[in-house]
């Protein structure tokens, strides 16, 4: 069985003195995406920058402070790599991919935007290049034989069960049309599917995001942007798919949940000496974290 969780954890280093730390120990998970890690790779909590067991790649935005991604994995990847083929966003932290010789899993943080604005110009800049990169990256899978997974925080709610509130929200950055029809056409065009809803498919939710303003999160007044996003083989062989809530509002390390699925999936390793960094940046065991 292969366990993959994603979560954004809106600033390492605080969900860390949180209680992501102790969530990580327990995870049943043999790979966990992370977004919003906010930090370069010296900067994540020394226990978090080479954890006993994982092998890690962290990709941090050039802008300090903002973005970033970042992958554990208990197997020792083949292959790393961070960003795709867009100049403009090659630096921006948001996407990075592990690969594995029967899968490649990726962490992606797709901008925010804002109705209206140049962030919402950015966010639309870079959905189009990305959508070149998902049609390219299931490509190649097809001809390797090989499977995807793109996890992430997607940005995007897709369906008005995704969203408690989408009446309220349909001028805003998120739910909007265009927005929406871009992430159907992910879904039809490219060739994914969105494992959780594959497996949900009639249900509200679940959402993986509370604001933390009032009582969104006590009302589970959420937004379901947190994807596991598979190539059809893969996600046919999910076989559960979770949002793991906090039980409190106190209890809750980030705003967003992390997602988990499995998979009946035997992911492919080769042996790769522990506590060794390789010249992809990935480091294992112990040591310093993966420089990117």
């Amino acid at each position: 069985m292969l366990t993959v969780s994603t979560v954004n954890v809106n600033g390492i280093r605080a969900a860390a003195a949180k209680g992501f730390t102790e969530w990580l120990a327990t995870t049943p998970a043999d790979v966990v995406c992370l977004q919003e890690v906010r930090a370069e790779p010296d900067q994540f909590p020394a226990h978090l920058r080479a954890p006993d067991g994982w092998h890690t790649l962290v990709a941090p935005a050039s802008t300090k402070g903002r973005a970033g991604v970042a992958l554990f994995s208990r197997i020792a990847p083949t292959a790393t790599r961070i960003g795709f083929d867009a100049p403009e966003f090659a630096a921006s932290g948001r996407y990075a991919e592990i690969d594995f010789p029967n899968l490649t899993v990726a962490s992606l943080y797709l901008p925010a935007g804002e109705a209206g604005t140049d962030r919402q110009a950015e966010k639309e800049r870079f959905m189009a290049a990305f959508h070149t990169h998902l049609r390219t990256l299931h490509q190649r899978a097809v001809d390797t034989g090989r499977e995807v997974l793109v996890c992430g925080d997607w940005n995007i709610a897709h369906r008005e069960a995704d969203i408690k509130n989408w009446k309220g929200n349909l001028k805003n950055s998120g739910f909007l049309p265009e927005e929406r029809r871009w992430l159907t056409s992910v879904l039809g065009e490219t060739g994914y599917v969105d494992v959780v809803r594959s497996l949900h498919p009639d249900i509200a939710g679940p959402y993986s995001w509370w604001s933390w303003r009032g009582k969104a999160f006590d009302n589970d007044s959420g937004w379901r942007i947190d994807y596991h996003m598979a190539t059809p083989r893969l996600a046919a062989r999910a076989t559960s798919a979770v949002t793991e809530r906090a039980e409190t509002y106190a209890e809750r390390w980030s705003d967003h949940a992390p997602v988990t699925c499995t998979f009946d999936w035997e992911l492919a390793s080769v042996p790769v000496p522990r506590g060794s960094l390789d010249d992809r940046g990935v480091t294992s065991g112990s040591g310093t974290a993966a420089d990117s």
